[in-house]
């Protein structure tokens, strides 16, 4: 990226010296901002600033873009990585179960980040953000869980990184959920509020009276095994973590199939035997779709279940006969 000088104009309000290149310079986070500001690489009058310093109508910026940092994350060429889509700002990627997003504590090494930085993905650079937490996460824009398999979208440069963010806030990405369910859900809307579980930092509820808004779309695929378990589809207006799983065990009262965090253990023998044999929570990202924050482009990517999702549906089906 090249240097900018900005002149503002007698129309300008003052504001701080952050906010107003966040504005001027859309493809970048203000986190990246703010760093350049403390590296002394913006100048107001000549004169280096201060990110909370104010600027307003006469002012004149200078701005030198540094360097990304370097990502912290570990090389693993061991990760096998599944891409669908790929071009020079942004890869979609279809996760198995199992694998980790990103690495975090007890998870240095072995996630999709570390074997995206080995097949040279991501370019071994720090794609957005500032800090020990985002340079172990380059490139994310949202995550899945570790044992929910299917798509996700990871950005190559700051402006995709940017601009798949702010169509996530603004709940403008598609994205649809399989799921196997202990028990028949009604099709319909759930809202709520959405809150860290009080007794538990392993889980969330939305069972509370403060948090954020949460919003699910479930939708009744198929009825299985005699009315004990079902096949639906869950769309997320909004994206908060575990948002499906706590849905559909705290507001239908059937959580996923083989879920040890937010289910339960079934007393029904030959379901308890479908979900030992799956191992991981019945969940599988099937839909993905954005518009390509380069070319405004819509994508769409669609990912089928995986085998082993797909030998619980079929013994649960069997369970009918």
């Amino acid at each position: 990226m090249s240097a900018h000088r900005f002149v503002l104009g007698p129309d300008e309000v003052r504001e701080r010296v952050d906010k107003a290149l966040a504005r001027l310079l859309p493809d970048l986070s203000r986190a990246t901002i703010q760093r350049w500001i403390g590296e002394g690489r913006v100048l107001v009058s000549g004169v280096p600033c201060r990110a909370r310093d104010a600027i307003g109508p006469g002012s004149v910026v200078d701005v030198t873009p540094g360097p990304r940092p370097e990502t912290r994350a570990v090389p693993d060429a061991s990760v096998s990585v599944s891409v669908v889509f790929e071009d020079e700002h942004l890869l979609v990627v279809d996760k198995p179960a199992g694998m980790v997003v990103h690495p975090a504590r007890g998870h240095a090494t072995g996630t999709l980040v570390n074997g995206l930085v080995a097949r040279g993905s991501l370019g071994g650079k720090l794609l957005a953000g500032d800090g020990s937490t985002a340079a172990l996460r380059p490139g994310i824009v949202h995550r899945i869980d570790k044992d929910t398999s299917g798509l996700l979208v990871v950005a190559k440069d700051e402006k995709a990184r940017e601009g798949l963010k702010a169509q996530l806030q603004a709940h403008r990405v598609e994205r649809k959920y399989l799921a196997l369910t202990l028990g028949v859900p009604k099709s319909g809307v759930i809202e709520s509020l959405f809150a860290r579980h009080p007794r538990s930092r392993l889980r969330f509820t939305s069972r509370s009276k403060t948090g954020r808004r949460a919003v699910t779309h479930v939708a009744l695929l198929e009825a299985l095994a005699g009315g004990r378990a079902a096949l639906v589809a869950c769309r997320l207006e909004t994206g908060r973590t575990h948002q499906i799983r706590v849905h559909l065990s705290e507001q239908c009262g059937t959580p996923l199939l083989a879920d040890a965090l937010y289910g339960r253990v079934s007393a029904d023998p030959e379901l308890g035997a479908i979900a030992r044999a799956l191992g991981r929570q019945a969940l599988h990202a099937a839909l993905l779709g954005f518009t390509h924050p380069w070319t405004a482009e819509s994508l769409r990517f669609e990912s089928g279940l995986p085998s082993d999702l797909e030998t619980a549906l079929a013994a649960l089906r069997a369970l009918a006969k």
